[in-house]
């Protein structure tokens, strides 16, 4: 495929190194004529020098027969503005990176809608997804990042003499906006279909609006099960998320942050966190905090080296499980030998977002989940495909996908069985390998 990356930096290079790794037809463009120069000479790659939000540098770089445009510099209003202008000139599917939190906040303003951006993409957001996902369970459904923060998503044990325990899926009676996802059972994840029964010590992942979850939670389990205490070290933006992300699920999350301003901003943001100002580096305050006590341990401080340093503290002081953020792939060797369980890379985690983004036909981004059993779909609903002429009930869907959620216009929910798909949906989908592409036909023209 051919993709326009633009800005050079630490992200930008990388992602370049990646796609020609993957044999795609790459074109960078930055305003550093040194960073122009060396990428030249390093990578296969079209290196360009010149403004990103200039239309006349765009043409140049070739956007308007471009499959992908990434806009990764480091000013976020450039890339909003670079990612809209090619996306104006042609380019099939732009990307814009944010750092600001403001730009994904959709109380305040639809930015992506409005400047006609396919995705804005937070790192720090991603990277927090990562260590969520960590935390649940490994290959736990994750579609908070698709579905813009409208979605809450959790995990929930079946227990014995519960409603759900011997109950089939379609015969809970879930109200509408609530779906189960997927069933964990012995080791393995599935799809839910409305024909598969609950048993006692399945876990089930349940997908539905910000606050509709707590009216079923008793449907699973008799009595709420201990809450993990999570310890996040750093209230940066990837700490916040971390701690947003989890604070409404089973987790009693403690964030220390030693800024005073940010503590304030993030006691004024988080509900049900709590928040302590502290040097998450200084063993004397770790042990003030009890961290040893911690079922989970997160460093996220904005540094690699005072993450990996209050990592290997916690550990000593008896934290159960340590994560970190950790950048330089240089350390990937050493950080497990110190006691570090999971390792998230920033740059490993948007790499692997845009890979996810570099598909055909209606597909928007594929990601796969479960140990690459299940993927994630976000599918565009084209003018005229099948999944536009009857209810959801009536669509032949096979019974192993699920519509986890549907985003129209302004607003993303959880469609029930006789809600209609419009052209200009977008559809997030959950779909194991063997039925892709029974699902793929509905949405494709001339798919009868």
């Amino acid at each position: 495929m051919k993709v326009v990356v633009l800005g050079a930096g630490t992200v930008g290079s990388s992602i370049a190194e990646l796609l020609c790794h993957h044999r795609h037809s790459v074109t960078v463009v930055d305003n550093d004529p040194e960073k122009v120069r060396r990428l030249n000479e390093r990578l296969d790659v079209r290196a360009l020098t010149g403004s990103a939000s200039g239309s006349s540098v765009l043409f140049q770089a070739g956007v308007i027969g471009a499959d992908l445009c990434l806009a990764m510099t480091g000013e976020d209003e450039v890339n909003l503005v670079a990612a809209s202008i090619a996306k104006g000139l042609g380019t099939r599917r732009s990307v814009a990176r944010v750092y600001g939190p403001v730009f994904r906040d959709l109380s305040t303003f639809d930015y992506q809608r409005h400047f006609n951006i396919d995705r804005l993409v937070s790192l720090e957001h991603l990277s927090a997804v990562e260590l969520a996902r960590g935390i649940r369970t490994p290959g736990s459904v994750a579609v908070e990042s698709l579905a813009r923060g409208e979605l809450e998503v959790q995990e929930l044990d079946v227990g014995q003499r519960t409603r759900a325990a011997g109950t089939l899926v379609r015969d809970l009676g879930l109200p509408k906006g609530v779906r189960i996802a997927s069933i964990q059972r012995n080791g393995s994840v599935k799809i839910a279909a409305a024909t598969d029964r609950l048993e006692a010590g399945d876990r089930v992942t349940i997908i539905g609006s910000s606050g509709s979850l707590d009216t079923v939670k008793d449907w699973f389990q008799r009595k709420p099960p201990p809450k993990q205490r999570v310890f996040v070290a750093g209230g940066g933006e990837t700490g916040y998320h971390v701690a947003q992300i989890l604070e409404t699920g089973r987790f009693h999350v403690t964030l220390l942050e030693s800024d005073p301003d940010r503590c304030k901003f993030l006691g004024a943001h988080l509900a049900h966190a709590t928040v302590v100002r502290g040097n998450a580096t200084s063993r004397q305050t770790l042990e003030e905090e009890r961290v040893g006590s911690a079922d989970v341990f997160i460093a996220c401080t904005g540094d690699d080296e005072d993450n990996i340093m209050a990592g290997v503290e916690a550990r000593e002081l008896g934290a159960r499980t340590i994560m970190a953020i950790v950048g330089r792939p240089d350390y990937a060797n050493v950080v497990h030998k110190l006691g570090i369980d999971h390792v998230v890379s920033p740059r490993q985690v948007v790499a692997k977002q845009i890979l996810g983004y570099l598909t055909t036909g209606p597909v928007l981004s594929q990601t796969k989940l479960a140990g690459g059993e299940i993927n994630v779909l976000e599918i565009e609903v084209l003018e005229g495909v099948l999944a536009t002429e009857h209810v959801l009930a009536q669509l032949p869907l096979p019974a192993q996908c699920v519509v986890a959620a549907v985003i129209r216009e302004d607003y993303v929910r959880v469609p029930g069985a006789d809600d209609r798909l419009r052209a200009g949906d977008t559809v997030v989908m959950l779909v194991e390998n063997r039925a892709v592409t029974d699902v793929l036909r509905l949405f494709q023209n001339g798919g009868r």
